[in-house]
């Protein structure tokens, strides 16, 4: 890969005017400036990034945040954060951020450095890898120069992931900088050049001074990547997942006995995950993926007239999702729902392929499913990962039957994301009775009802059956 310089790069009005401004600022108060970090990275990948721009410039980051906003259109409002010595705004949709160029140094007990001000080499010096650690020049002498003191155009050509200094000293000062290295080869298809791999190995119990936010928030970004698998792989690899995420890093290995055995549930898992990377970027659809399987180890037993066996795997995994997301400090709403749902119904679809399935078991797996039930489907057809072409046929055909099924009946009794017509408070009120064992009983029986297809969804035809058992359970209509 040749040297480059900014006129090689290809930017918008708003960067364009936006680095214009800056270098005068940085002129005005003689403070050298650099463009740094992932945006030049993905400059010259050619690659999309997010609307976010770091500027490092010798000198105080605040005072040019300062003065660069007061010469842009708009005068943006300058978030100052003193104690990191950075300062950030917003310019039309392009988010800005100053540091002064600094020397980092850590105790080896903290994940908070001790800072003081350095030089530019200092700063690249102290950036997680060579890709990262490469500046643009904003300065009159020499405008548009690329400084890469670590030979990261290299490593971008290499496709290699490389700390610029020896990487135990890199991951010991800021652990967070495995996982990134991680990420940064999933998100990038890259290899991680051996020596700082090495180094990862070596520091992998110090992933536990993170807080657990920060590490979730790489796993979210591996798991957003175009393909999963290679992150979930290095981080099984390198020892890192038994510290973050133990459930997953227990679905390794097989077991034989009489000469059966089953698959490794962790390399299915990863295939899932791609599969349906393949098909979505929803993180929640990829989150189901990674657990629609984590509690097979916990499931797991050999019956010697069937072999092994997983009974039950589906429930006790939507189970184990709620611990997995309240450790992780994931959301704990409507997303882990969805997960919870997912995990929960990810073998039903595969149980209607039979012929002689019956309606009751599609409206039942419509109302249960609900707005799901695309993702559910996505996410059985992604747990297809056998080699076996005449299976792989056969099963999407199955498939395509089942889509059919449940279009039918959907269409025929409209079950999906229905509320059945009776209330627990029409039940109160039609019987004048509190709330108690008897609401419940007459609720469930008309709602079940319907989905047993003993009387369609209509309110007269259900009110009418709740009168019905109302009256078998000694109630009298008022």
């Amino acid at each position: 890969m040749t040297k480059k310089s900014i006129t090689q790069f290809t930017f918008s009005d708003e960067e364009k005017y936006l680095f214009n401004t800056i270098a005068t600022c940085a002129t005005g108060l003689g403070y050298p400036c650099y463009i740094v970090g992932g945006y030049v990275r993905d400059k010259i990948l050619q690659r999309s990034y997010k609307k976010d721009i770091d500027f490092v410039c010798v000198g105080s980051g605040i005072t040019l945040a300062r003065k660069v906003a007061a010469a842009l259109p708009g005068n943006p409002f300058v978030a100052e954060f003193k104690n990191f010595g950075t300062a950030h705004f917003k310019y039309h949709d392009i988010d800005v951020e100053f540091v002064g160029a600094r020397k980092e140094s850590y105790v080896k007990e903290s994940r908070n450095p001790v800072v003081e001000d350095g030089t530019l080499a200092d700063d690249q010096l102290r950036r997680d890898f060579t890709i990262n650690a490469m500046a643009i020049s904003l300065n009159a002498d020499d405008f548009g120069a690329l400084i890469d003191p670590f030979d990261g155009l290299t490593d971008l050509d290499d496709r290699i992931i490389r700390t610029p200094q020896n990487p135990e000293i890199t991951f010991s000062d800021d652990p967070l900088r495995m996982m990134r290295a991680i990420r940064f080869a999933s998100q990038l298809n890259f290899d991680i050049e051996s020596t700082t791999y090495d180094g990862i190995k070596s520091a992998k119990e110090r992933i536990t001074i993170i807080s657990q936010e920060r590490i979730t928030d790489e796993l979210n970004k591996i798991l957003l990547s175009p393909k999963p698998s290679i992150g979930l792989y290095y981080l099984s690899d390198s020892g890192l997942l038994e510290y973050i995420f133990p459930e997953l890093e227990a679905m390794h290995g097989t077991d034989m006995i009489d000469g059966n055995g089953h698959k490794d549930n962790f390399y299915h898992t990863l295939e899932v995950v791609d599969n349906i990377s393949a098909t979505t970027d929803n993180l929640w659809l990829r989150w189901a993926a990674l657990l629609h399987d984590i509690a097979k180890p916990l499931t797991k037993k050999y019956i010697p007239t069937t072999g092994w066996t997983f009974h039950g795997h589906e429930i006790v995994g939507a189970k184990l999702a709620k611990r997995i997301f309240s450790r992780m400090k994931l959301p704990l709403q409507q997303e882990l729902k969805q997960v919870q749902n997912l995990v929960s119904l990810h073998m039903r679809p595969i149980s209607l392929t039979k012929e002689n399935v019956t309606d009751s078991a599609i409206r039942r797996l419509l109302f249960e499913a609900g707005e799901d039930l695309e993702g559910l489907m996505l996410l059985c057809q992604a747990d297809i990962t056998t080699k076996n072409r005449l299976k792989i046929k056969r099963y999407k055909e199955n498939f395509e039957m089942v889509r059919e099924k449940l279009k039918d009946v959907e269409e025929r009794d409209h079950i999906r994301n229905f509320q059945p017509p009776i209330t627990g408070e029409l039940i109160m009120a039609t019987f004048n009775i509190k709330p108690g064992k008897e609401v419940g009983l007459i609720k469930d029986y008309v709602r079940e009802s319907i989905l047993d297809g003993l009387i369609p969804n209509d309110y007269d035809k259900a009110y009418d059956l709740m009168l019905a058992k109302g009256t078998e359970l000694g109630l009298t209509a008022q």
